[in-house]
């Protein structure tokens, strides 16, 4: 029926931790109070931009948490963000907000993969903070990064810990020494750079399509717009259970559908456009053929039905009593409608109209889910939701259809359809990179060499149990190679020259270290040592000799490009006196060209990616290189110049 059946998720989660700067010894229960009020004050404060927001599986939300060994109280919140990761930033740009706007307030924030934020400005941390280390380092205060320090030495400063600092330790050096503790410019430039353009980014990141609806979707998108998150996820990840529901409708009847405007988020769009599939003919969703001026929005539809069908059928079936409890007020709703109205939430609407009570709902909405969760051990489900939403919303289907004539125009969706040059470009800018510049008509002539000398910068580069150093990134100065140490170092690792063996010469290094009166004994150790590894390099040469003899009489060396013998045999001889002959008539072996098979190779490998990401784009992209676009689409290419 489909291709695509359930898909495995991870459950990426944010943790936000919010402490108060200590002042004086607090009685628990009065600190509690002052927490909840916090707590209050700053989801009314945030309200304008929280209750309009579609999250993609759970909102933004704050609790009281008790003390529990050496961390004090604090307000806890903790959000599935799912596959949409601009929800992890948007609660960084909240929680970075928080403390500027509510100063006596220090905050945390940490994910799956722990410091995130430190993660984000990898490039500029300094090379004594990693993961071991970085435990309550990392807060944001008066609305910037703090990164407490460690001290060089022990006691070097006095209050820095030589330890990884404690929850209350690093509140007192915050609230003591906060100019010492600021994250260094570039650390604050690329943790801000994710952030920036909030809370104007929250418009950039929706998309408003067309979609043929039951009318009762409908009227549940227009109370409740973050549904639309549930009935997308229930869809993504279906299995073949929770199609059965949807073989027969129970809920949204195929016979009501209207079309009508709806709200995603790019993210959510995403999965219901790029999922294929086939609804069962039992359920009544037919669908118009491609080329209908309206294919898209009858498939956005009949997915989007799907979903919500799906979730209603796992509602329980006391869902009754869920509902008694949603609709219980709380003591904290009147003392927070009374702050959303200071905070002209209402935007000067009449009380009583339209427009005031749909904003009036959103808000108790935001309310239950938000601010007075803790209060509640019973949590809705969303199929529970819309079923309590059909039941207690009045709508018309033909008061519906008069609205199909007003909808908003759809947004455009190339931004699906993105070109490996634009792909590029957004990967650059999220990685904080210029734009490239535009490629000239000079560049056609290409220096290859670039992409031979910047192999062997990485070659020689140290390499740990950590990985290997890239040679440059691409704002760096040129890579400087020096061929004479290059192979000096070989000659180090495979030992010397067949001339060479015999001599008993050495460095002025060996001498000054031989010379040593306190290392005769380790004189005697190292020459057998020595004596070892020259009779394992002598073998070696001898097993390498060979297999020269073997391969001389196969086509092997055919398969790679020799270099051009422009010079008389004699001189070629004494210029390669180090070459071994194949041992088969005295032929001498024509040297291969190591730089001209390197760069073949390479754009061989380049070209076969037909414009796509693959090993070779990513190594030399690493390593600095930037090679122009294949212009020659012929089944061979030209001739590459020495």
């Amino acid at each position: 029926m489909e291709e695509n059946m359930k898909l495995a998720t991870v459950e990426d989660t944010v943790e936000y931790h919010l402490f108060l700067i200590p002042d004086e010894q607090r009685d628990p229960e009065k600190h509690k109070e002052i927490l909840q009020k916090y707590i209050e004050r700053i989801m009314t404060h945030f309200a304008p931009l929280l209750v309009p927001y579609i999250w993609q599986n759970q909102p933004f939300n704050l609790k009281y948490k008790p003390g529990k060994g050496d961390v004090p109280a604090h307000i806890f919140g903790m959000t599935k963000f799912g596959d949409n990761i601009e929800d992890e930033w948007f609660i960084v740009y909240i929680v970075k907000q928080i403390t500027k706007e509510f100063p006596e307030l220090v905050a945390r924030i940490e994910d799956n993969d722990g410091e995130f934020l430190l993660i984000e400005a990898a490039d500029f941390l300094p090379k004594w903070l990693d993961p071991d280390n970085s435990a309550n380092r990392v807060f944001f205060y008066h609305g910037e990064l703090c990164i407490i320090p460690a001290p060089r030495k022990p006691g070097a400063v006095p209050w820095l810990p030589t330890t990884p600092p404690t929850v209350p330790q690093a509140l007192n050096i915050i609230s003591t020494h906060p100019e010492e503790i600021l994250a260094s410019e570039s650390i604050r430039a690329a943790v801000n750079r994710r952030i920036r353009g909030y809370p104007e980014k929250i418009q950039a990141s929706l998309h408003r399509a067309h979609c043929f609806l039951p009318a009762g979707i409908v009227a549940v998108l227009k109370q409740r717009p973050r549904l639309v998150a549930a009935g997308v996820q229930a869809f993504y990840l279906r299995d073949p259970i929770d199609l059965r529901a949807c073989r027969v409708f129970k809920t949204f009847l195929p016979e009501t559908r209207i079309m009508t405007s709806v709200t995603f988020t790019k993210c959510l769009y995403a999965q219901l456009v790029q999922q294929r599939f086939v609804p069962d003919r039992r359920s009544g969703y037919k669908m118009p053929p491609p080329s209908h001026p309206q294919y898209r929005a009858h498939e956005l539809g009949m997915k989007l039905a799907h979903g919500f069908e799906i979730l209603c059928s796992k509602f329980s079936p006391h869902f009754s009593d869920s509902k008694k409890s949603f609709m219980t007020p709380s003591p904290l709703w009147a003392g927070f409608l009374e702050s959303l109205k200071k905070n002209d939430y209402f935007k000067g609407l009449i009380e009583g109209s339209a427009e005031y009570q749909a904003r009036l709902e959103m808000g108790k909405n935001y309310f239950q889910l938000s601010v007075n969760r803790s209060e509640s051990s019973l949590a809705m489900s969303p199929g529970e939701e819309i079923l309590t939403l059909l039941q207690t919303i009045p709508f018309d289907i033909e008061e519906l259809k008069k609205e199909e004539a007003n909808l908003p125009p759809e947004d455009d969706d190339q931004w699906l359809d993105l070109s490996p040059d634009q792909l590029d470009q957004l990967l650059q800018e999220a990685a904080g990179k210029k734009d490239a510049e535009p490629v000239s008509k000079e560049e056609e002539n290409y220096d290859l060499s670039q992409v031979s000398e910047s192999m062997k910068a990485f070659i020689s580069k140290v390499s740990t149990h950590k990985g290997a150093e890239l040679p440059r990134e691409p704002s760096e100065a040129p890579i400087t190679f020096d061929a004479d140490s290059f192979l000096n170092y070989f000659d180090k690792i495979l030992g010397p020259s067949s001339h060479e063996s015999d001599s008993d010469d050495l460095d002025e290094e060996d001498f000054e270290y031989l010379d040593s009166d306190d290392d005769l004994d380790l004189k005697t150790q190292e020459t057998e040592e020595d004596a070892s590894v020259k009779g394992t390099l002598n073998n070696l040469k001898s097993y390498m000799a060979q297999m020269d003899q073997e391969l001389a009489h196969t086509s092997i060396g055919k398969s790679f490009t020799t270099q051009k013998q422009m010079e008389p045999l004699s001189q070629t001889t004494n210029n390669n006196s180090d070459e071994e002959d194949s041992g088969t008539g005295g032929s001498i072996m024509t040297p291969v060209d190591v730089d001209l098979n390197l760069v073949s190779n390479i754009l061989e490998s380049y070209s076969s990616q037909a414009g796509l990401a693959g090993p070779a784009s990513n190594l030399l992209q690493s390593m600095g290189v930037q090679l122009p676009d294949n212009t020659d689409h012929g089944p061979t290419s030209k001739p590459m110049q020495d």
